[in-house]
């Protein structure tokens, strides 16, 4: 049974494959993604891929790869990056891996919060020129967390643990989300829940944690932008097309909101021209479950649902 893994991946699905019984293994040698061409001509035949969130699934990478497909098992949560509809119509199984992001994507949220609130990238830019003078009373002065209010747009598992976080800042938290969630209302996270509208005009720091979707596909746009406090910071750790990178970089240089802390973008690896050298924000590469043992575990999932799939037995983590 032929398996695809598209990136080297840290640890060894290779031999876990192996060690289950399976053998047919192609593994994309560089670290870097595969042309469109190049994943096309490494599909056909292939009863399961093991895709990245940079790798796009669509009929006509389905038609390469031929109705023997069983399971596209994708490297991430999120799915965006496959047409699930039409893997599911074809009969085949999507699966992803919750749970091993959870975590450090949360640290990440806060990490970009603090970042974007202190101007730490423009104190490390200064030291980086060489020309910091010493502390000074009126340099770089950022804004405090504690008794601000934090807004998450989003109240799933990275959001609630993101959530979770809050009580050690001194933040007033408030939160949105499809369904209300009784355990963030409960000390000692005492989150009030509002509506998008409400939250995005109530907060000192949104945070943004929805998945990409025909629903949430710049949600975040002028006009909400317009409805955020100028003193506003935006935070986004989900991902990118969420929010409309261009009018987020007119917000931006024209200061109707203070700051943002972005991990992701809406055409990654590309960011939008002017994003990159505005002051006023604190970006990372898409580093949320960029940790060694989050990575590994994620490998395991994704590759634990190929097993399960090619052995006819309950896909763990199916979408």
């Amino acid at each position: 049974m032929r398996i695809i893994i598209t990136r080297p991946l840290p640890g060894n699905p290779q031999q876990i494959l192996c060690d289950a019984g399976f053998t047919d293994i192609w593994i994309n040698p560089r670290e870097e993604r595969l042309t469109p061409q190049e994943f096309r001509a490494a599909v056909p035949g292939a009863r399961a891929i093991l895709t990245t969130p940079m790798d796009r699934v669509d009929s006509p990478l389905l038609d390469a790869a031929g109705p023997q497909l069983i399971i596209v098992s994708n490297y991430a949560v999120g799915y965006d990056n496959i047409d699930v509809a039409e893997v599911k119509r074809r009969g085949a199984i999507v699966g992803n891996t919750p749970g091993a992001v959870t975590e450090p994507t949360a640290d990440i949220a806060w990490l970009l919060l603090l970042g974007a609130a202190r101007r730490a990238q423009e104190g490390i830019d200064l030291l980086r020129s060489g020309t910091w003078s010493g502390v000074a009373p009126m340099q770089l002065l950022g804004t405090r967390l504690g008794g601000k209010t934090l807004f998450i747009l989003g109240a799933g598992r990275i959001g609630t643990a993101a959530a979770r976080r809050a009580p050690g800042f001194g933040v007033n938290l408030i939160y949105t989300a499809r369904s209300r969630k009784p355990e963030l209302e409960k000390p000692p996270i005492n989150a009030a829940f509002v509506t998008l509208e409400e939250g995005l005009a109530q907060a000192d720091f949104t945070s943004i944690h929805v998945p990409l979707n025909e629903a949430t596909r710049h949600l975040i746009n002028a006009g909400r932008l317009g409805q955020m406090r100028s003193s506003a910071i935006l935070v986004n750790t989900s991902r990118g097309g969420v929010i409309d990178e261009g009018a987020l970089v007119a917000a931006l240089r024209e200061r109707r909101i203070a700051a943002a802390g972005l991990d992701v973008f809406e055409n990654e690896p590309a960011l939008h021209p002017g994003l990159i050298d505005l002051p006023n924000v604190f970006l990372l590469p898409h580093l949320g479950s960029a940790t060694r043992e989050d990575r590994e575990w994620m490998m395991r999932l994704a590759v634990g649902n190929i097993i399960a799939a090619l052995r006819g037995q309950p896909v763990p983590h199916s979408v």
